[in-house]
């Protein structure tokens, strides 16, 4: 299965052709959020990714609500709101979580964490994909400079689970960066995208 992600597009049109482009050799696109700025031809955004025919799994940034992209993405068959939720598509299982971005730690997802593992250890067979908005704490997915400015309670969930890719961005600087976290490939695929195959 080929998979097509993307993060910070933040409605580049530019950015948005390269996506569409790519869109036609994949089966899957995944958005880690960002996709307008702040909200901004939203509409107009989520529509031309339906338009690729391609089952789109999307979360928020902090340029998006999260109760305003879900129910714009209501609106399309192919195209899923995934934040604190998931979904199984073939032998993959794809788990969400949007926002964020300024915090060393977040309890709002740590609250959730038990619930996450759950899913995790019940998926068995195949992959799991994480789609985070912000980035975990230091790798070459959060340094800035010097500095390390991702999210520790997202690095510790990275590390304590089987998990095969992690999905993220926020930090422009990254775009297109990739590194490992223990049995983790992590990913900040930039605007343009990047295709992973599972």
């Amino acid at each position: 299965m080929k998979i097509l992600t993307f993060v910070d597009l933040h409605g580049s049109l530019t950015a948005l052709k390269e996506i569409k482009k790519k869109s036609k050799n994949v089966d899957i696109i995944l958005c880690a959020g960002d996709l307008s700025v702040f909200e901004q031809d939203l509409d107009f955004l989520i529509s031309e990714l339906s338009k690729t025919k391609k089952q789109a799994i999307i979360v928020h940034g902090n340029h998006e609500d999260p109760k305003t992209l879900k129910k714009i993405c209501s609106k399309y068959k192919n195209v899923h709101f995934l934040h604190k939720a998931k979904k199984k598509i073939k032998n993959t299982l794809f788990i969400g979580y949007g926002g964020g971005g300024f915090t060393f730690e977040d309890s709002e997802f740590e609250k959730i964490t038990p619930k996450l593992e759950k899913w995790i250890k019940e998926h068995k067979k195949g992959n799991v994909i994480v789609i985070s908005h912000a980035p975990p704490f230091g790798t070459k997915v959060d340094k800035m400079g010097v500095e390390f400015v991702g999210n520790i309670s997202l690095r510790e969930f990275i590390v304590k689970n089987k998990i095969d890719f992690f999905i993220c961005g926020h930090i422009h600087e990254n775009s297109g960066k990739k590194d490992k976290l223990k049995q983790t490939t992590l990913l900040n695929p930039g605007p343009k995208g990047k295709i992973i195959t599972i």
